[in-house]
């Protein structure tokens, strides 16, 4: 783009703003232009930076010529208008689309996805000198006309018409037509919603199926053509041999009776296929190894004779007269025609000569086989994607044009071949082309040798590059052999494929290998289907495709018209290929590296999960469907090293809470701060927890929040995280063992907000004591679950309970619940009703009823154990110190009592009470579960109005000297159920 190119697109852009001013369009050589594509476009400061640079000078105006000169409308009541100009026409993108970083000599960074650069990279300096453009009809039209035109219809086709029958020949045309057709209407769909690079099908499929489909079918495709080089080496080899029966070194020679008069036949020996075709193979290798430059111009060359033998082969016809030039040639004859109307299914060798002790059947399944790769090569135009001049114009009109031609060619030849020979001659004649073209055989036999010639040249010039455009995506590492760069020749792969294309020669069977490359293709054809039929019918933003005549629905009968194919030509062919892409598959997503290519399938995910939610909607879930989704609350307490994102055991236990993995967790972190300070922060904060979540193969989501301070953040994520019925309904979060030793006065403020706020938003609570001693998956328990059923909890305890038996590290131990009653309660009867609770409710468990006395009474000697009593002693000290302290400063400064900033009520005997109770608590579950596995106990909730430090003085009396505890608290429903 030159500088009267940019002026001219520029002044489109002018236009008036308010009380008539005039903005002049944006040219390269402005001062603005030069400042902003200095700058980086992701940094704000350099944004501010270079504001305050407009905002202070006075940006003069270009004349015509591009120079700089003086602006009479500078200064004035208005101001300068550049600074209105910079806001309106937002440089920061403008600049970066116009492509003017280039122009002022700056290196632009390239617009890359996050895999590998789709977008083509702003260059810097000099452009480069680009390569010829091709357009429709040499880019796309003649190359796929070449490819389609090939070996099958020179000398299979007459004899699929004897065999088949006009009849059946015309709806296997049809029906492979048909198949081709839809397919390129789904190509054309994908290849104009979007540039494209290099690669074909497979990039197209890889974009729209994600990375693990578009390698396994690139790779099956890669095959394909690799196979379909050999078939193309040995239909070339096969016509010269016939034309030439003197140049065989293996010929052979079979005789055909006919009534008493006997007719040699001679059949072309495997031996010579296999020594002519590897020759010619490495021939046209190292014609490959000359660059795609030469295979350019050679290229288009072949198509010549190509149209002219087929020309000829129609003016034969129409000349053909009865038993002239040869015997079995009738002309076009109606008695012919009815003749051969009706299919006439034969046994054959392996060269195809009827044989009535032959080998090979043949069916209409077996045609299909045999005659499909004839309609493939629609995607020669698409491989050529990076030659084009306009992708999203030649791509669809070329593809489709050249699919339309060859089809009406195969329906008109079928008419034509089926009435003007008789059927014997179309089946024994194995090149009536040559026999009935015009003027003489050797033209059939030349555009016959140049056609597959030209044809084997373009799948070795495809097949390496559809490989090293897989390698180069970097996917696959075992692959990173075959990488080339930009630009230059892929001769690792062009080797690779010739040693394919040499191993399907030495087979050197036609009819064996033609099974072979049509489930390649039909699996590439399948797989541009489905990904037009996913992505029509998302049909996300994204999806605009230029070319308007495609439907979702088109695509999936494309896509279902392939694999019925795949089956009608052989199950078992169906199953190996169907096989293979599924080993590819299977392999990619377990050695492959991730790629996110915005994929239909992750568009499909995101709508199911919409539609999800809205079918849910926001009343409440059954207890049936109940899930457990934690609110994992990673560093609550803060005093983890600034390295590491949460607690290594931590996700351990979020995986306990669900069973077989199914579930979500939400890993959440709180920073300290101000938001627009620390954003940065809190992006690189949950990256790393992302990266911890996934080392842990724990299924969760990592989000990072920004609040002034560590409850305000809270309160807010609990209010606020998740849409409808999945939002978090328990929150987990490690006990604070270290308060007290570290001297955290702040922590007993903090558990109890939390732990209030959860009651308030009505979401359950689990305490982990002890979560340096929680078990891996690795590490088996032996002993039992104890559960302290204290308060009713919707049945949370029991569940978690049996959740923990689902993992392999508590699938020995056995659960015991303990319930806690006064004296004067029935145990027999309670004991009885809890055993048929749970027996209603499926679970196995030993029911304990234990009898603790009333509150009011004092601990006695020998009740508890004796580091009990020292912990609560120790613990009525502290509390007594600490409610004088508090006392002693609201007398001080003549103010209510006040403790962590609130007004408090505090009632001395209650909270003796509340302390007494706990120690009985903690005594009993040290006489009967100091060698569980891990025991759990209902959370009493913090009285109203008193002191936090008071509470936390009673939590850590009740976790005192147990290793592995649980403290549950539930929410106002049912997570269990009785009925089915």
């Amino acid at each position: 783009m030159d500088n009267g190119d940019l002026e001219g697109g520029g002044g489109d852009l002018a236009f008036h703003g308010k009380g008539g001013r005039k903005y002049s369009p944006v040219v390269a050589h402005d001062r603005a232009v030069l400042e902003m594509s200095s700058m980086d476009p992701g940094s704000s400061s350099d944004s501010k930076s270079c504001v305050r640079k407009n905002n202070a000078g006075t940006l003069g105006s270009l004349d015509s010529d591009g120079r700089e000169g003086s602006n009479p409308e500078n200064g004035g009541a208005n101001g300068p208008y550049q600074e209105h100009k910079l806001e309106l026409f937002g440089f920061d993108s403008l600049v970066s689309i116009l492509g003017l970083k280039s122009m002022t000599g700056e290196q632009a960074p390239a617009l890359s996805s996050p895999r590998d650069g789709e977008d083509v990279s702003i260059t810097s300096g000099q452009p480069k000198p680009s390569a010829v453009k091709m357009g429709t009809m040499m880019g796309v039209f003649v190359p796929c006309l070449q490819s389609i035109l090939g070996i099958i219809y020179y000398i299979r086709f007459s004899w699929i018409v004897g065999m088949g029958g006009i009849g059946d020949a015309l709806l296997l045309v049809s029906l492979c037509g048909l198949c081709t057709f839809l397919t390129g209407i789904s190509l054309s769909a994908i290849a104009t919603n979007g540039a494209m690079k290099g690669g074909g099908p497979y990039y197209l499929i890889g974009r729209a199926l994600g990375p693990e489909v578009g390698v396994s079918i690139g790779l099956c495709f890669f095959l394909g053509n690799a196979v379909a080089g050999a078939l193309y080496v040995l239909g070339a080899v096969e016509t010269f041999l016939k034309a030439l029966p003197s140049a065989g070194i293996f010929t052979e020679t079979t005789t055909k009776v006919n009534g008493t008069v006997s007719e040699p036949i001679q059949s072309i020996s495997t031996h010579d296929l296999q020594i002519y075709g590897i020759v010619v193979t490495i021939i046209l290798c190292f014609i490959v190894f000359g660059g795609v430059k030469m295979i350019n111009r050679v290229a288009p060359a072949f198509l010549i004779p190509v149209l002219f033998s087929i020309f000829c082969i129609f003016i034969g016809i129409f000349l053909a007269k009865k038993d002239d030039p040869a015997p079995g040639v009738t002309g076009l004859s109606l008695e012919s025609f009815k003749d051969n109307w009706s299919s006439d299914y034969k046994n054959t060798n392996s060269a195809g000569i009827p044989d009535a002790e032959g080998n090979v059947h043949w069916n209409f399944h077996a045609l299909v086989g045999l005659f499909f790769p004839a309609v493939t090569g629609i995607m020669a135009g698409s491989n050529r994607s990076a030659s084009l001049k306009d992708t999203q114009r030649s791509i669809p009109i070329g593809t489709l044009a050249a699919t339309l031609t060859t089809t009406g060619l195969y329906l008109v030849s079928v008419l034509l071949f089926g009435a003007v020979a008789t059927r014997d001659k179309l089946l024994t004649d194995r090149l009536l082309t040559a026999t009935i073209a015009w003027p003489f055989p050797a033209i059939i036999h030349i555009g016959i040798i140049l056609s597959t010639l030209g044809a084997a040249l373009q799948s070795l010039t495809g097949a390496p590059r559809l490989l090293a455009a897989i390698s180069n995506d970097d996917i696959l590492p075992v692959l990173n052999y075959f990488k080339v760069a930009e630009g230059s020749e892929p001769y690792m792969a062009t080797l690779f494929t010739a040693f394919i294309c040499m191993g399907c020669v030495i087979i050197g069977n036609l009819d064996l290998i033609t099974p072979t490359v049509t489930m390649f293709f039909l699996l590439c054809y399948s797989g541009v289907n489905l990904s037009c039929f996913l992505l029509d019918l998302l049909d996300a933003p994204s999806w605009r495709p230029r070319w308007k005549f495609h439907h979702w629905s088109f695509s999936l009968l494309g896509a279902s018209l392939c694999i019925v194919i795949m089956f009608l030509i052989s199950w078992s062919f169906t199953v190996v290929s169907l096989a293979l892409a599924s080993l590819i598959y299977y392999y990619v997503s377990i050695k492959g590296k991730a790629g996110d290519w915005g994929d239909g399938f992750k568009s499909a995910y995101f709508q199911l999960a919409l539609r999800s939610l809205r079918s849910l909607g926001a009343n409440q879930v059954h207890p049936k469907n109940w899930y457990p989704i934690p609110l994992i609350f990673c560093r609550p307490w803060g005093k983890l090293p600034e390295n590491v994102p949460c607690h290594p055991k931590l996700a351990d236990f979020a995986n306990c809470m669900k069973k077989k993995g199914r579930g979500m967790s939400i890993f959440i972190n709180i920073l300290d701060g101000d938001y627009h300070e620390r954003a940065e922060d809190a992006k690189a904060a949950c990256k790393q927890l992302d990266t911890y979540i996934n080392y842990k193969n724990c299924e969760g989501v990592a989000e990072i929040v920004v609040a002034p301070n560590m409850s305000e953040g809270f309160r807010g994520v609990v209010q606020t995280m998740g849409l409808g019925n999945l939002k978090p309904n328990i929150v987990v979060m490690r006990y604070p063992e270290i308060w007290r030793r570290e001297n955290l006065k702040e922590i007993p403020g903090r558990f109890v907000g939390i732990i209030n706020d959860c009651i308030v938003a009505n979401k359950a609570v689990v305490i982990v004591k002890g979560l340096d001693e929680w078990p891996n998956e690795y590490q088996r328990q032996y002993g039992t679950i104890d559960l302290y059923w204290i308060v009713r909890d919707g049945g949370l305890m029991l569940l978690l309970s049996q959740l923990l038996l689902t993992k392999e590290s508590f699938e020995s131990c056995k659960i015991q619940v303990f319930c806690i009653a006064e004296e004067d309660t029935d145990a027999e009867g309670l004991k009885a009703d809890v055993k048929k609770f749970l027996y209603d409710l499926r679970m196995q468990a030993e029911v304990f009823v234990i009898a603790i006395k009333s509150w009011d009474v004092q601990p006695e000697n020998g009740s508890q154990p004796d580091e009990s009593k020292e912990a609560f002693t120790a613990a009525q000290q502290r509390v007594a110190d600490y409610l004088a302290e508090i006392k002693e400063t609201a007398k001080k400064e003549g103010t209510p009592l006040m403790a962590d900033g609130k007004p408090v009520i505090v009632n001395e005997q209650q909270v003796e009470k509340f302390l007494y109770t706990t120690l009985k608590l903690n005594s009993t579950i040290l006489r009967y579960s100091r060698m569980a596995a891990v025991v759990l106990v209902s959370l009493p909730p913090p009285p109203v109005s008193h002191p936090a430090y008071c509470y936390m003085e009673c939590m850590d009396l009740l976790v005192d000297n147990l290793p592995r505890l649980l403290m549950v608290r539930g929410y106002r429903r049912d997570v269990v159920t009785l009925f089915t």
